[in-house]
Order: structure tokens, then sequence, then C-alpha cells
């Protein structure tokens, strides 16, 4: 997510040139792109079905893509990863490139279900606790030290949690089912229990848990607010940043390495915590999915319903590359320079794509 605690589902053409109002080729052409069968129609378009939290560097890779390939209609589909999903394993949305922001999306939804065969990690990041300088409810919640993201930034004080569950204190987030943003949040109260030995901690910050309906297009300036209808919003640390160069009042805090999915050498004790959601629909695929914490990192893959497989190639090793290490350090997260890949999905990996990655069964 990028700033705001909601699920959403946005649509939008980047650019498109070349195809449109040439007289395109009849659908009924069929060209042969490898094993993929494609109308010449949609070998002219991408679409990149992508987590909201890395909008702002999608959109420069797609900018950079499109200078490189004139005639390509670029879809972008943002949302919540785990929504995007469902809606790429139920045919409801094409899509050529997927990228979570949660690689174990990839891994527990899309591989069982036989439509995706790797998974390449390409970036990671943190959890903070965001709030307003200006809302009483946040009185106290940092431990004294300067607000100057991104050199320093305070730490949570040692009794955040019990601010969070003052009588009327709201913390907001995205559906846990829809988005990893969501199901981070109930993980991070998971571990806060098991952190500070609290009794049903865990159960006591849900009560004050708060999920907002989506609010997209003009409609978002007057949706639910930070500090207005909520006083809390767990989020990923460089999307925090984006809104606190906007807005002066808003603010974040660090939580303890073992609290903030921050550290893969906590991926053992993370891993006490964990999220069970619904099935995502797929035919012979009816089992709910658990989906226990690791540390913050985004994955991508090519799934195999692409129908333009050479164009999300060219696509993913834009992400990899050069332009896209200059668009998540401009606009987060933190890319990993080399992509990581297990040992097994590098031999699944696309050829041209290998020499972009580094294979590596635990993350940086």
């Amino acid at each position: 997510m990028s700033g705001a605690p909601f699920t959403w589902l946005t649509t939008s053409v980047v650019r498109s040139r070349g195809l449109i109002g040439s007289g395109l080729v009849s659908a009924a052409l069929i060209l042969a792109v490898g094993h993929v069968a494609v109308s010449a129609q949609s070998a002219g378009q991408l679409n990149v079905c992508h987590a909201g939290s890395v909008q702002l560097a999608f959109t420069q890779v797609e900018k950079a893509f499109t200078a490189q390939h004139p005639g390509v209609v670029v879809k972008d589909i943002s949302g919540g990863s785990v929504a995007l999903v469902g809606r790429l394993a139920e045919g409801i949305q094409p899509c050529d490139v997927y990228a979570a922001a949660d690689y174990t999306d990839i891994d527990l939804m899309l591989k069982p279900a036989g439509l995706a065969d790797y998974t390449i990690v390409f970036a990671k990041g943190r959890m903070v606790l965001a709030y307003l300088a200006t809302d009483p409810k946040a009185r106290g919640i940092a431990a004294p030290g300067d607000f100057a993201p991104p050199l320093s930034i305070p730490q949570a004080a040692p009794d955040w949690y019990q601010i969070l569950l003052a009588p009327g204190a709201r913390i907001s987030g995205s559906h846990p089912f829809l988005d990893p943003g969501g199901y981070r949040a109930h993980m991070i109260f998971q571990l806060a229990q098991a952190y500070y030995n609290v009794a049903s901690l865990h159960n006591a910050l849900l009560e004050h848990f708060a999920i907002f309906p989506a609010v997209g297009g003009p409609e978002a300036a007057n949706g639910p607010a930070l500090g207005r209808d909520y006083n809390f919003q767990f989020s990923y640390e460089h999307s925090a940043a984006v809104a606190a160069k906007t807005n002066p009042s808003y603010r974040y805090v660090a939580l303890p390495d073992r609290i903030d999915l921050s550290t893969s050498g906590n991926n053992s004790y993370y891993a006490r915590a964990a999220v069970t959601i619904p099935a995502i629909g797929v035919p012979g695929v009816s089992v709910p999915v658990s989906i226990p914490a690791t540390r913050v990192a985004w994955g991508l893959t090519i799934p195999r319903k692409s129908q333009n497989p050479e164009n999300a190639i060219a696509f993913v090793s834009l992400v990899l590359g050069p332009v896209g290490t200059a668009a998540f350090n401009t606009n987060g997260p933190v890319p990993i320079t080399p992509a990581l890949v297990s040992t097994a999905d590098y031999a699944r990996l696309p050829r041209s794509l290998q020499p972009l990655v580094t294979v590596g069964p635990v993350l940086p």
C-alpha cells in the first residue's frame, strides 16, 4: 500500500502509441510466442499488476519501458496483492507481470495453483507505526528523539501498545484477506504479545483495529483520514516517508526489530505469527491459506497465463536492472540488488533474466 490503509484496485493506461488508431490486425491472426499463442492485439499490450506500495516506482519503470517499446500499451493495475491474486486466478484480471508486497503470496497461492513457476524477491522494507503529531491520542507514542527522516526516526515508547489500547483509540488497516499491509498488522499484534509477554494483547489490539472501505478517485480526498477517523496505522516505511513529505504533522516511529518484520535473521521468530485467509477460489484449490510472518520483502513473477511473455520479460528486466534500482532508490522500497531467487526457481527463470538475479535461500 502507498500511504493509506485501504485496499483498492485501479487500472490506468500509462502510455499508448503505435497500435491505437492504426488498424489493428484481426484478432483471429494468431502469433506463436514460445509455447503461448497470443493475438496481434494482445501482443501490443502489457498488463502490469502490482501492489499499491510500489506504485511510484513502477510508474517510473513503466515510463522507461514505454519509451523503449513505443508500440506497447502498458496497463497499470494496482491493488491489494491478495485481491489481485484472486482476480488473476479467477480469470477476471489478466496479468503479464505480477508484483506482490509479500513474496510469499506467490509461493503460497500462485505456485500451488499452477499459476506461477518462480518468485523473484526484488525489494525489502519494514513496518512502522504512523500517527499525527497533532492528535491528542498519540501523545507519548514516541521516545525522545528528532523526527528527521530518513536520517532520524524516533523509537516507539516502551509502552506504545498501551497507548493504542486507550479508550477511543483506533488503529486502521486494509483487509487482511485482501492485502499484506492488513495481515501484517495482525502479525505485529501477535509478535507484540510474545515480545512483551502480555496475555491477550493480540486480541486487545484487534478490538481497536478498524477496516475502512476502499475509497479511490475523486472521492479519496474526503475518505477516512489519519487523525480524524483513526489514530494509528502500521505502514511500510517508504510509504510513511512519502506521506511525511506532504504533511508536516505526519509522524512515524520505529518498532523493535522483533516486531517490525525488518530482519531476515528474525524470520524464525517472526514465523510464530501467522494469518490464515480463505482460499483464493481457484478450481481444485479449496483449502484456506496460512501465511507465516517473514521479513517484509516484495516479490514478482511472470504468471503462466501471461499473454505477452516477451514484453513481460523485457519489463521485468528493467525492474531488476539499473532503471528499477534507480526507481526504488528514489521512491522506495529498498531495492535488493541483485534480486534473489531460490535454487529451484532459478532453473525455471527465463534464460534472459538469470544473469540479473542471484541464488540465495536467505533474504538480506
